[in-house]
């Protein structure tokens, strides 16, 4: 924490303190990336100040069954608190660099030029905080012809190759729901906050932190971008290992199975009754398996139709990695994640009551304070903007 300038002492939150008590984060940032990538500061004990225009975050407005709550906002936006800045008014401004004096961190996701325009550029937030670590999250980076460009996960995911590699062969790109590349950059956030802050405890100095959509998406794929030199352009660069490692049809419901170590295969194998395709001297590889997929994927959904996706799950134990098909909504009351304590029960001014994740960590010693429920729009204005 900025040793010139003492830490307010923040709002308290209950239960233990996480490795990230004491420090406050400062989140100018709106969406998914941002956002989350403070929650998960949050979850370690941060105190998380949320910091939106008078309009609110755009998430706030995106659709949902819940009529006076965006669904997206609350699981995006637990443990932290909220105010309303309009950085475009000056006494607005002036409070935000007030707060700067005594923050650790700051995110936000402006496009680059943006911060300079409203005055909380990164040389001029140095100045007012030497020690503050400054993380700007970007669609595309802060050079380059794209940088001026907005950038959202599906773009990424279809720019970068993703949506084509999801694809079945001859059918057209398939997005990846989810927002799998904004909750990826979420977690490069965090990641590379934490580091900047093991660092500044060595060197006593903030630096800028800088996570783009781009490099989230292209980091995601990092097993397939390597290109040989004496490769050509089009080669297989698909990780899956064929027709049999992937969902399958049964009974009743859907199962993945991934049978790719010969343990695994033999296994499978034996409790399907295909007990004569280990041996195949064509199948005793994952490779050739890949190759010849087309002989043995038949004969492999004619054996799982004896049973349902369940009761195969059941059978195949700790034996074959497999996992019946689920909604998300199985999740809330799955026995596993109960036992790991990842879903809890939220009070929240307007909804009355949610349940929702809790943490994405776990820390033994310092395990982290309570979560708590996404800020409604300002509800914190009271106790933390400063006085005008």
């Amino acid at each position: 924490m900025n040793e010139s300038t003492p830490l307010r002492n923040p709002l308290p939150r209950t239960g233990p303190a996480g490795p990230l008590s004491g420090l406050r984060v400062l989140d100018l940032s709106a969406y998914i990336a941002g956002p989350y990538g403070c929650t998960l500061l949050a979850d370690q004990g941060a105190e998380v100040i949320k910091i939106e225009p008078p309009a609110g975050d755009n998430l706030r407005k995106y659709p949902s069954t819940l009529e006076a709550e965006s669904r997206a906002f609350l699981g995006v936006n637990r443990s932290k608190l909220g105010i309303v800045l309009d950085l475009k008014d000056p006494a607005d401004l002036q409070a935000l660099h007030a707060m700067v004096k005594t923050a650790d961190v700051l995110v936000h996701n402006f496009r680059p030029g943006v911060p300079a325009r409203l005055g909380i550029d990164y040389e001029r937030l140095k100045a007012v905080n030497p020690r503050l670590i400054y993380c700007a999250v970007t669609g595309y980076g802060d050079s380059g012809p794209l940088k001026a460009k907005a950038g959202y996960d599906q773009v990424l995911q279809t720019m970068t190759g993703m949506c084509a590699m999801q694809a079945a062969p001859g059918q057209p790109p398939q997005i990846l729901y989810g927002s799998v590349v904004d909750y990826y950059a979420a977690a490069l956030v965090a990641a590379g906050v934490a580091s900047a802050l093991y660092e500044r405890e060595k060197s006593g100095e903030g630096q800028e932190v800088g996570v783009s959509l781009l490099r989230s998406a292209l980091a995601m794929q990092s097993a397939r971008l390597v290109w040989a030199e004496d490769e050509p352009r089009e080669v297989g660069r698909d990780m899956r290992s064929g027709g049999i490692t992937g969902i399958h049809p049964t009974r009743e419901g859907h199962l993945y199975i991934s049978a790719n170590t010969p343990h695994f295969w033999r296994a499978l194998c034996e409790k399907t009754g295909l007990g004569e395709l280990l041996a195949t001297e064509r199948y005793d590889s994952v490779r050739k398996r890949a190759q010849h997929q087309e002989e043995i994927v038949p004969r492999l959904h004619a054996a799982l139709a004896a049973h349902s996706a369940l009761e195969w799950e059941a059978l195949f134990g700790e034996e074959v990695p497999c996992a019946a098909a689920r909604t998300v909504e199985d999740m809330f009351d799955f026995p596993q994640v109960l036992a790991e304590d990842m879903v809890g029960r939220f009070a929240h001014p307007v909804l009355g009551s949610y349940r929702g994740f809790t943490r994405a960590v776990a820390f033994g010693r310092t395990p982290g304070p309570d979560p708590f429920a996404a800020p409604t729009l300002g509800q914190n204005d009271d106790q933390l903007k400063p006085a005008r």
